[in-house]
């Protein structure tokens, strides 16, 4: 069977060191016609402006075509069509499936349906892998390594796939975490005992200033209305931490903050011209990142 990228536990740390130099090696060189005669279909069952664009913008400088969706009140989806039959007609098509789905555990169950390697961009609340190799990337470029690095985390740990990768992809480099945001939206247990299991150092804190001139990196996370049940409690925590220039003043220098995007309040305009602003970098490493995943999975590099 094709191997796929569904959790960021898919990969070894040494595959995770890989994409690191695939991407560094896309970056100078970004236009690399490797997949002339391939064709990957995007099917996003769920809004998406950064990470569909992002896919296929590393698809098509790989030389790929692109099929899909990214709206499924135009597909048989509407019709009712199953996810098993999708996934399974749409295998017939391509020759790799990059998903989003607004259900957890979808990409994994559309892998064992798929008969080409299968990307999870994103299911529910689970896991965001090529996100997370992303960050990575974006981490190193900017701290010059990986191991022992102190992530300050902030807003929406509950349902934040991407701090849920992140978190299982850094037990391999002796991540250290601080975990910042309001009760309701507090770091599940199962996330904390994986953290424990793996000896990794961490802390929670209500309190955002506590400890932000310790952090090497700033990860903000966007409080995610549709992810609410109960609209009242999101308006109760929407604005819970707003990261203002301000607060930056006596942050290591190294320190550089990021953010999976799309950003609501969580941080302040005032801060996209400091230096220590790297969200909109880390955005276009996203394409470098991207066509590593994509090139590695089909064996081309």
């Amino acid at each position: 069977m094709s191997k796929s990228l569904v959790s960021i536990n898919d990969f070894t740390k040494e595959e995770i060191l890989k994409i690191m130099d695939l991407a560094a090696e896309f970056e100078a060189d970004p236009n690399q016609k490797l997949l002339c005669d391939k064709v990957i279909a995007t099917l996003f069952f769920e809004p998406s402006t950064r990470t569909r664009l992002s896919f296929e913008s590393a698809i098509n400088r790989l030389g790929g075509r692109v099929i899909g969706f990214a709206d499924t009140s135009n597909t048989s989806v509407s019709k009712g069509e199953t996810l098993h039959d999708t996934i399974r007609m749409v295998s017939n098509y391509t020759d790799m499936i990059v998903m989003r789905h607004y259900i957890e555990g979808a990409a994994r169950y559309a892998s064992e349906c798929a008969t080409v390697p299968v990307v999870n961009a994103g299911d529910g609340s689970n896991q965001h892998p090529s996100q997370t190799l992303l960050d990575l990337y974006s981490i190193k470029k900017t701290q010059g390594r990986l191991d022992n690095i102190h992530i300050m985390v902030v807003g929406d740990l509950k349902y934040g796939r991407t701090v849920h990768s992140l978190i299982q992809a850094m037990a391999h480099f002796n991540g250290r975490f601080t975990f910042v945001a309001p009760p309701e939206l507090e770091l599940p247990e199962e996330y904390k005992i994986f953290l424990r299991e793996h000896r990794m150092e961490f802390r929670e804190t209500t309190d955002m200033n506590a400890y932000i001139r310790e952090a090497d990196i700033i990860y903000m996370t966007r409080v995610q209305r549709e992810r609410f049940s109960d609209l009242m409690e999101y308006e109760r925590v929407k604005n819970a931490y707003i990261l203002r220039d301000s607060m930056l003043e006596g942050t290591k220098e190294n320190m550089r903050i990021l953010h999976p995007l799309p950003r609501v309040n969580e941080i302040h305009t005032s801060v996209d011209a400091n230096p220590k602003a790297y969200y909109f970098d880390q955005a276009r490493n996203g394409v470098f990142t991207r066509m590593a995943i994509i090139s590695y999975l089909l064996g081309v590099k």
